[in-house]
Formats: C-alpha cells, structure tokens, sequence
C-alpha cells in the first residue's frame, strides 16, 4: 500500500486505525444514535433489519427500494457510511453497478454484496465477479466488500472460501467478508492469504474485539445483531410490564431521541449540541 492514497473510509481498516467496528443501523435513528452518542466514525446498514422494518424478507432482493431509500436519508451525514445491498437486487452486473452509482450519489462510501441466496445456495463464483468488476468500473471510489456465505454452509470449505476470495480481489474488491468465520486460526491461515483486508461477523461466543485485532482483522461486523437486541428489548419490557416485573436496562429519553432528527436543537450539527465547537 506504499504510496497509494486511501479514502477515509478505507483507511478505517488499515493500521493503525483497524480494525473497523462497523455497527450495523436500520433507520435514521439507530444510526445517529450510533454516530452521535457511540462515537462511530462509520456506520453500516443491516439488511434483515431493513428488510424485517419494512415488512420484507431478508436476501431476496425485495428490499431494494427502501434501502435505496435509507440511504438517501443517511448519507451526507456526520460518519461513513456502508449500505449492505444483499446481492445487488439484480443479477445483471449493470443493473447492479446502476444500484451502486445511486447510493453513491446518495452518500454512501461504501456497499457490501454477498454471492448467498435466500435458498441457501452460492452464486457462480464469476458471476459474482462480474458484478464487483462492474460496480468498481461505474464507481470507483465506492469501497466494495465482498461477501461469501461459504460458511454459513455445512462444513465451510476453507478451500472453496479461499478460492472465491482470490476470484472476487482479482475482480477489484476492497474488501472481503466471510460471515461464519469466527476460528482465530481459520482466520490467521484465510489473512496470510489476502491482499485486502478481511471482514468478519462480531459473534458473541467468538474472539473479542482486541484478539480479532492482533490476528490482523481490518473490520468487524455487528450485521443484525443490534437490531435482533433492540427488538428482543422491546419484546422483553412490553412483557415485563404486563407480568409486573421491573423494567431493566438503559432507554434514552423523548428529548434525546427528538435530538437525533436533523435540524432539531440538540440534534448532532446543531451548534449548541453538547460537545459542539
């Protein structure tokens, strides 16, 4: 990487600023909240959470609408931001670089596009190329990582996912993403064999944040993990309040939730914000 200049956003998952914690939003709240009060220099968006919100499933390409949608509402904001576009809602690499170019021109830095079908089976390894190939070719500064659900399979042929991730960097990925893979030395052998930094999915039973790191790890995912706890929260305490059992955990109040809404006084921007120059 000597002497190549890196945009912001690719900086994020390179030393000495990797790896990325990348948490993933679901509407304009849950991403300011998150940029606001976390303090994320980069936010992504969750697919199923987006899909779930609106009624949608999850990896079907049902959900392009609203997440072209969302986009627009978050992008230009005051973090980064990565939209999670399933498998492009398209097969045709064009129609896929077409989707790409308007969530740049929306504000996004950065896409993430997966060769998994909602029926549980991988797109052609070139066929998924062609795709990277062709949004690189239509939006070059847009930061694509590379999904491959080789392990969310039986198995996780190591070989298999190594073969794919070769393909998809000589296709010009920025990045690569193999959700599933949480085995600290299945990711030591798969980063010996990179070239761009390697994603992967935050699992609770998995290696932490500071042991991810030291293997060398450029981006850690949340996916739906925090929208699936916003709405076991949510389920939780409705229950709790009609069986009788105290109420636990924190809720931010009205006023600070009305803050996050652009333009509101308090709202992350405004110059009498808390922490505000």
């Amino acid at each position: 990487m000597v002497g190549v200049t890196l945009s912001p956003f690719a900086a994020l998952h390179r030393p000495p600023a990797a790896p990325l914690l990348l948490p993933n939003a679901w509407d304009h709240a849950s991403a300011a909240a998150l940029a606001a009060h976390g303090g994320f220099p980069a936010v992504g968006t969750t697919s199923l959470g987006v899909a779930a919100a609106a009624g949608l499933p999850d990896g079907a390409g049902a959900a392009r609408a609203e997440t072209l949608r969302l986009a627009r509402r978050l992008g230009g904001g005051p973090y980064l931001l990565s939209v999670d576009v399933e498998g492009g809602f398209a097969e045709d690499p064009g129609e896929v670089a077409a989707f790409a170019r308007e969530l740049y021109e929306a504000g996004a830095v950065g896409v993430n596009i997966e060769d998994g079908g909602a029926d549980g089976t991988l797109a052609a390894p070139a066929a998924h190329a062609a795709k990277i190939e062709a949004v690189k070719e239509a939006v070059p500064g847009l930061f694509v990582n590379a999904r491959t659900d080789t392990h969310w399979l039986p198995g996780g042929d190591p070989a298999e996912t190594g073969h794919r991730l070769e393909v998809y960097q000589r296709a010009g990925a920025d990045g690569v993403f193999v959700p599933g893979l949480a085995d600290p030395s299945g990711i030591a052998a798969l980063l010996a064999s990179l070239d761009v930094p390697l994603n992967v999915l935050y699992a609770p039973s998995g290696p932490a944040l500071p042991e991810l790191a030291e293997l060398g790890v450029g981006r850690v995912s949340l996916g739906s993990f925090l929208f699936r706890r916003a709405l076991g929260a949510a389920l939780d305490a409705a229950l709790a309040v009609r069986e009788g059992r105290e109420v636990t955990g924190p809720a931010p109040s009205y006023g600070e939730v009305q803050a996050l809404a652009p333009g509101a006084p308090g709202a992350p921007g405004d110059p009498g914000a808390p922490g505000a120059p």
